[in-house]
C-alpha cells in the first residue's frame, strides 16, 4: 500500500492565487485529484476527511452531485492535452458538451459560447479551429483549448496540475500571462500545481509546499521567499538559478524522497535534513505557527531563524 496523502489541510479564499510546490511523488497532484475523485478507485483509496465546498463535502456528495460540481463550479487543466482531449473528437465537440451539460444552453448557444471562449484564450480564428481535431492543434493551442474547458462554464475554482510542462519556454509564459490576466477578469479562485518555484514567485498569493505526501510550510508568498522556515523550502529556494547572484554553483538537496510504501515515523524530510535531532527521528511535525499574524505555518521542530529547537 501507498500512503501517498496524509493529513494535508488547507483552505482556499475565492479569487485566491495558491501554489502548491514540491518534488515530483511529493503529493501535489494527487491531493487535488482526491478532491473531484478523480483517482481511480480502486486501487484508490480515501480513508477518511472532508473536502467542504460550499454545502456540499466533495468526498461524501453522490455520483451525480459530484458530476454537476466537476466543470460546473470546479474546472480541473490537466498536464498533458493530448491525452486528455479526445483525439477522434473536434475540439468544438468537446468544448460544446460540458456547456450545455451545465448550463442547459441548446447547440447553437452552446457554440456560440464555445467559439467565445476560443477568442478569450487567444485562439485565432476561432470559428475555424472548433472544426479542428486534437492533432491538429500545437501544443500550446491544445493547452489554451484545455484552459477555455475548464473556463467553459464560469467555474469558481480551477484546479491546474503543472499545465506548462510539456511546452517550450515560450508558450509557458503566454499560458502563464493568461491565467493570470483570465483571473483578474473573471476573479476565479486558481490552485496552481507546479515544481517550479519561479512561476509561483510570480502568480501566487499563498504557497503550499508538500514534502512526501504531507504539508510541510504554508506561506504568503512574499513572506515565503523572504523568510523560509521550513529546511526542505530552504533547499528548494537554494536550488534556484537567480539572475541576480553570479558565479558559484547551485546548492542540491542530498538524499533521495522518501518510499510512501510505509507510513514514515517521524518527520520524512529527517534522513535528509542538516538540522535533523533525535525528536525528529521519532515524532511526526505539525503545521505551527512561525509569525504573530498565524499567517505563516511550517512542519518543523527546529527555528531554522533562531538556530534552536521550537518552544
Amino acid at each position: 500500500m501507498v500512503h501517498a496523502v496524509n493529513d494535508v489541510s488547507f483552505e482556499l479564499r475565492a479569487g485566491e492565487f495558491l501554489g502548491v510546490v514540491g518534488e515530483s511523488g511529493s503529493g501535489k497532484s494527487v491531493t487535488m485529484m482526491s478532491l473531484l475523485k478523480l483517482i481511480p478507485m480502486p486501487p484508490g483509496h480515501i480513508d477518511a476527511g472532508v473536502a467542504d465546498f460550499g454545502e456540499h463535502d466533495l468526498l461524501s456528495i453522490d455520483a451525480a452531485t459530484l458530476r454537476s460540481v466537476r466543470g460546473g463550479q470546479i474546472g480541473f487543466i490537466f498536464q498533458d492535452p493530448m491525452t486528455s482531449l479526445n483525439p477522434v473528437l473536434t475540439i468544438g465537440k468537446q468544448l460544446t458538451e460540458p456547456v450545455m451539460l451545465h448550463t442547459g444552453a441548446d447547440r447553437r448557444a452552446a457554440k456560440a459560447r464555445v467559439i467565445e471562449l476560443l477568442d478569450l484564450v487567444g485562439i485565432p480564428d476561432a470559428e475555424q479551429r472548433f472544426k479542428n481535431y486534437p492533432h491538429e492543434l500545437s501544443g500550446g493551442m491544445r493547452q489554451r483549448v484545455m484552459i477555455a474547458m475548464a473556463l467553459a462554464c464560469e467555474p469558481k475554482v480551477i484546479i491546474a496540475d503543472e499545465p506548462t510542462t510539456a511546452l517550450d519556454v515560450t508558450i509557458q509564459a503566454q499560458i502563464i500571462d493568461l491565467v493570470k490576466d483570465l483571473r483578474e477578469k473573471l476573479n476565479t479562485a486558481v490552485i496552481w500545481i507546479t515544481h517550479d518555484l519561479g512561476v509561483v514567485a510570480g502568480l501566487a498569493d499563498r504557497v503550499i509546499v508538500m514534502y512526501g505526501g504531507r504539508i510541510v510550510e504554508q506561506s504568503p508568498v512574499a513572506e515565503l521567499y523572504a523568510r523560509p522556515a521550513h529546511p526542505y523550502t530552504q533547499g528548494l529556494l537554494n536550488s534556484v538559478p537567480r539572475i541576480d547572484q553570479k558565479g558559484g554553483s547551485l546548492t542540491s538537496i542530498p538524499g533521495q524522497p522518501p518510499s510512501l510504501l510505509a507510513e514514515p515515523v517521524g518527520c520524512s524530510f529527517a534522513p535528509r535534513c542538516a538540522y535533523a535531532f533525535d525528536r525528529c527521528l521519532t515524532e511526526t511535525p505539525v503545521l505551527s505557527p512561525v509569525d504573530l499574524a498565524g499567517e505563516h505555518l511550517s512542519a518543523c521542530f527546529w527555528d531554522t531563524a533562531e538556530g534552536k529547537e521550537r518552544s
